[in-house]
């Protein structure tokens, strides 16, 4: 693993010296698995005659010269990723010749080559500090400085950066960037095939492979894209400050999107090439205009180190479902989607054992690396929802205007956004927080009252819970929502601070059908259903709301009772089937029925854990039937069905629509769907190697190919399982091979052929952390843990590995969640029992 920069060690680099600016020239002909990288960095020291070091990671280092004079080259550790500089000047001009590797794990800059045309396709990923893969730098977000950078190129490709380019025959040179952090730096290459366009005097660029051009769909990207930039032009009071703005759909890419300074890169599957509900194309959107935020929040105004990662992730996240509540064609929805999913993401990661405050204490790069969770993006944007409810949107944009403007081109910490705010709002924040964004785990908010003859409330009061271990009791700003039939009929809002608050707003008022804690989802808390509400939902009541926001929140506070053992699996599993077929959001459609699975395939009883897959199928079987032709509905219902069906029956039509002979009217059998299927035959023992092998030479796609990869482990036989963990240990330079092989490979349906694999994964785990790069370990790491074993054995494995002290810091972590999970699915399975 390459050399993990510490905090200290960044501080102590930014008091030694200022970056100006940076001359990188790449030569991308040299051969298949290197390129020639020289750069040139101009800088100031602050103390001359201190010592430091650049940092290039991987490379052959053929000459270095600091202010004329040449470097001893064998003191560079290609390993660590460093080149001592000895006896810097006050001012400084560095020389840095040699050679970098291509990566095939998604960091740095990763080739690609495509299996339709064999044509190969170059594109960055830096973030968190992998700019040094590709030129020498100093590798940290506090040292801004303007790029400058040429590259030679193949004659066929274009080469997309962070600023426009002039080409000159094969060589391209890109105009020098405003001042900005190495890791938003950027570089694609290839015969990308591109459509432009302008909006507001911003030019406009979309890229994606030549292979996939026919399913760009530019009208739907552009719409959504200026849109994003109309409403953040309105409501940031600053223009995009960048020249251009390119979008690019690359191939294997590591993560969901990269908000590189104009030229921001995207996961490829965001490229449709068959039929996606609209739940797909929502959640695009919202990372589209993610990374956009990402261009005032992160690129504009970075932050000084990770401990503050949340300044960018958090409020892009925020601002991203902001806008599409505000500017787009989903409207007040995108809040449903925001409080169904990312919230579900953040309660579920804020109560592993490896929670951590929004404002993280990261003392090195291993650290952040796994802070990219659902505490840093959806709980900081859940946070900051209540900070608007607290201080007002217009207060809060203020604050969000006067940040930018006083920090542009700059870093900052938490308390120059808190200052910024604390201006335009008139209220200390500190108090604030210290309470919410500096303090780990979530409350529970529950409702005590008490009824007389008449059914009128007596007495109401919400109570607040925080274990022991975390006993932060917080101040929350929530409304109480009263709901009859569907609708509601009175609410009330108020803070909740301490462990019982009282409301007498609602003492004499009669008892409705249903109470609703945190109507409107304006703070971030699990809320609990007293029993005649819970009743309420079982019974029906879920499917008679007016609006999708409070069944959303109904759904998910069902949701997260069965996760706390507060609901038994069975009986959420047949609250699911009997109310998703009047669920109208496709998004709400999608979540329940994936967590209905797995709380059949992990929280019940093994001994009821058929029955209920076989009614989850039956209900399905029966929704698709009455589906409208051609609907999203349509395609969640099928989707969700191949994942539960074992009967004969079932497995009889999923193969029937795959050969045409049942297709339902108004479905697409497309190249992804046929896929699904494929799957869900193989596992049911239908179809084999040779079929998938038949399906591959269809769809001979790099998405084929992957889905291949997938269905390969997949296969029910000791020998598949085997055949796909040897692929595993040998896959770290194929990062999108070792997913798809990892996803295939821990198939719930079979478990018992996992079994070997637990002690297998404790042997491996810890070499493969030392020797893999962090993205592919920490793959394997999470992926392969023995999740699906949901046994004390798995638990006594754990805890014996990180019995030994030297387990780094990073991989406890990702060990101790996924023995979080078996110990919680142990609970429920006696929950569930009982």
């Amino acid at each position: 693993m390459a050399g993990n920069l510490t905090r200290a060690e960044a501080r102590e680099r930014a008091r030694l010296l200022a970056v100006e600016s940076y001359a990188v020239e790449l030569d991308l002909r040299v051969g298949e698995d290197r390129f020639d990288s020289v750069t040139t960095v101009r800088f100031t020291g602050l103390e001359p005659g201190a010592s430091t070091f650049i940092d290039l990671h991987g490379a052959t280092v053929r000459r270095a010269v600091l202010n004329g004079v040449e470097l001893d080259v064998s003191t560079y550790d290609a390993a660590a990723g460093r080149l001592p500089l000895p006896s810097i000047a006050a001012g400084n001009e560095l020389l840095i010749e040699g050679e970098c590797a291509y990566m095939r794990t998604g960091e740095g800059l990763h080739r690609f080559v495509d299996p339709v045309d064999k044509k190969v396709y170059l594109h960055s990923q830096f973030e968190t500090a992998d700019a040094h893969r590709m030129y020498a730098c100093f590798d940290q977000p506090d040292l801004k400085a303007v790029f400058e950078l040429t590259v030679h190129a193949p004659e066929e490709w274009l080469c997309i950066s962070n600023s426009p380019a002039v080409r000159e025959g094969t060589t391209w040179r890109f105009e020098p960037t405003p001042r900005i952090s190495t890791y938003i730096t950027a570089l694609c290459a290839g015969p990308y095939h591109e459509v432009r366009s302008e909006h507001d005097g911003i030019p406009l660029g979309l890229y994606c492979r030549a292979s996939l051009a026919e399913h760009l769909d530019a009208d739907n990207l552009f719409e959504v894209t200026r849109q994003g930039f109309d409403f953040f032009h309105r409501v940031f009071g600053v223009r995009y400050p960048f020249a251009k703005y390119d979008q690019l759909f690359v191939p294997e890419f590591n993560a969901g999107a990269m908000e590189n300074a104009g030229c921001v890169t995207f996961l490829e599957d965001y490229v449709f090439r068959s039929r996606v509900t609209d739940a797909i194309v929502e959640r695009r959107a919202e990372t589209i205009l993610h990374e956009m935020a990402h261009m005032w929040f992160g690129d504009l105004v970075t932050m000084r180190w990770w401990d503050d990662l949340w300044l960018n992730e958090s409020f892009a996240t925020y601002a991203s479902v902001l806008c599409q509540a505000e500017a787009t064609r989903w409207g007040q929805g995108a809040w449903t989607t925001f409080a169904n999913v990312e919230k579900t993401w953040a309660y579920r990661q804020d109560q592993l054992p490896s929670t951590h405050p929004i404002a993280a204490d990261i003392v090195d790069m291993q650290a952040v690396e796994v802070n990219f969770d659902g505490i840093t993006y959806a709980k900081g944007a859940s946070v900051l929802k209540q900070l608007v409810a607290y201080v007002g949107l217009d207060n809060f944009l203020a604050g969000v205007r006067d940040y930018f403007a006083e920090h542009a081109w700059g870093n900052t910490t938490l308390q120059d956004l808190l200052s910024a705010l604390e201006r335009t709002s008139g209220r200390d924040l500190s108090s604030w927080s210290k309470e919410w964004l500096e303090t780990s785990w979530v409350n529970t908010l529950r409702p005590s009252f008490s009824v007389d003859a008449e059914g009128r409330f007596t007495e109401f009061a919400v109570l607040q819970e925080a274990p022991a271990d975390y006993p932060t009791l917080r101040s929350h700003r929530i409304a109480i929502g009263l709901y009859s039939g569907g609708e509601r009929v009175k609410r009330v809002e108020l803070d909740v601070v301490g462990p019982r608050t009282p409301v007498p707003q609602l003492v004499g008022v009669e008892q409705p059908d249903l109470v609703l804690l945190n109507d409107d989802d304006l703070t971030y808390a699990k809320i609990r259903l007293d029993e005649r509400s819970l009743r309420t939902l079982v019974e029906g009541g879920i499917s008679r709301f007016d609006s999708s926001l409070p069944a959303a929140l109904c759904w998910s506070a069902a949701w997260d009772m069965t996760r706390d053992g507060e609901m038994r699996a069975r009986d959420y599993v047949r609250l699911v089937t009997a109310g998703v077929g009047a669920v109208k959001d496709i998004t709400i459609v999608q979540a329940l029925l994936n967590q209905a699975r797995m709380a059949t395939q992990q929280f019940a009883d093994p001994a009821w854990a058929a029955e209920g897959l076989a009614l989850q199928a039956d209900a399905l079987r029966e929704l698709l039937a009455g589906a409208e032709p051609g609907s999203d509905h349509q395609l969640a219902y099928l989707n969700a069905f191949a994942q539960v069906a074992t009967s004969e029956a079932d497995l009889d039509l999923l193969a029937a629509i795959l050969d045409g002979s049942a297709v339902p009217a108004g479905l697409a059998v497309d190249a992804d769907l046929r896929w699904t299927l494929t799957r869900a035959l193989v596992v049911g023992e239908r179809l084999g190697e040779a079929d998938i092998a038949a399906e591959l030479k269809r769809d001979a796609t790099a998405s084929g190919e992957r889905s291949a990869t997938i269905c390969r482990a997949a296969i029910p036989s000791a020998e598949a399982k085997a055949a796909a963990w040897e692929t595993i240990l040998e896959s770290e330079s194929a990062g999108t091979t070792l997913r798809a092989t990892i996803g295939g490979f821990q198939e719930p349906h079979h478990v018992e052929l996992l079994e070997p694999y637990r002690a297998k994964y404790f042997a491996e785990v810890g070499r493969v952390y030392r020797d893999w790069t962090f993205d592919s370990a920490s793959r394997f790491a999470n992926g392969c843990f023995p999740a699906l074993l949901i046994e004390e054995e798995t638990l006594t494995a754990a805890e014996a590995f990180l019995a030994d002290g030297d387990v780094p810091q990073a991989l406890r972590r990702m060990i101790l969640e996924g023995a979080d999970g078996v110990r919680r699915a142990l609970r429920n399975r006696a929950t569930d029992a009982g």
